[in-house]
């Protein structure tokens, strides 16, 4: 059974807790059926979706840092014969594959993402994306359209491509600053992930081809090529790599569609390793 942490050393909690009275039940019909299935809760609260959840679900585990939220949760529901499992943890500390691996299942993941870390907890769940099924998630709605973002548009990007490495994207609906208590200053995004990694379809080695992406979007002005080059790339194998995957000399990677960075990530690979390409 998962053990029960109570946290210690936490940043300041940018907390809005959602109060609108047609949002919470959105969010948890967006999960789809959960007779049987175990849901994860990233930062509960004070409950609002973990009741519905409670209702709805074979077993819900719902995380929450704040140590006197996670204590104010009740373990039972009415309505529900199920205890509710309750972590008192960081969420970016907690092991979901050995969490899945207790439960015995994939995940189903919901929660609204704290704005300045929405980042850390997508890459978290990514990395343990093979016991997850699905996540609806909420985030600030600037976060939430770089995830769905598509090549060629201003805010594709490193987060975009990311995401859609390991998941299909589904942008659900967007709630106003007076749907939160108190209201943030930001509009806030629902999206959902249905976890679909392509790093086998692609023929690609996962922790290289994430190294790959993160060189490529470093210098977002630069064009592709010189980012390459300043990324330690011999020139003429990215010239090489380039005319290969039929790739514009003068292309930004916000402009590239994962198939071409995976083309490029191929060529370049035995460049990466210090031999010569052909």
């Amino acid at each position: 059974m998962p053990q029960h942490v109570p946290s210690r050393h936490k940043p300041k909690l940018g907390q809005n807790f959602l109060v609108s009275p047609t949002a919470p039940r959105a969010i948890v019909e967006a999960l789809g059926d959960l007779t049987h299935a175990t849901v994860l809760e990233i930062g509960a609260g004070k409950g609002v979706l973990t009741a519905l959840l409670a209702a709805r679900a074979q077993q819900v585990i719902a995380v929450e840092l704040d140590d006197r939220l996670a204590a104010a949760l009740p373990r039972e529901w009415p309505g529900s014969p199920k205890r509710v499992e309750i972590i008192c943890q960081d969420i970016l500390t907690v092991d979901l594959t050995r969490l899945a691996a207790e439960w015995e299942g994939r995940l189903q993941v919901v929660g609204n993402l704290p704005y300045y870390i929405s980042s850390p907890i997508l890459m978290h769940l990514f990395a343990h994306s093979a016991v997850i099924e699905r996540a609806v998630l909420m985030a600030q709605r600037e976060v939430a359209e770089r995830i769905a973002a598509a090549p060629g548009t201003r805010a594709y990007g490193l987060l975009s491509a990311t995401t859609q490495m390991n998941a299909t994207v589904e942008t659900l609906f967007t709630l106003p600053s007076e749907a939160f208590a108190p209201r943030p200053e930001v509009y806030s995004t629902v999206f959902r992930l249905t976890m679909q990694s392509r790093f086998e379809e692609l023929g690609l080695e996962r922790a290289g081809f994430l190294r790959f992406l993160r060189q490529i979007f470093a210098l977002k002005r630069k064009t592709l090529a010189n980012n390459l080059r300043a990324s330690g790339y011999d020139p003429a194998a990215v010239d090489r790599a380039f005319t290969q995957c039929d790739v514009d000399s003068q292309v930004r990677a916000e402009a590239l569609s994962l198939e071409s960075m995976a083309c490029l990530f191929r060529a370049l690979a035995p460049a990466l390793l210090g031999e010569s390409t052909t």
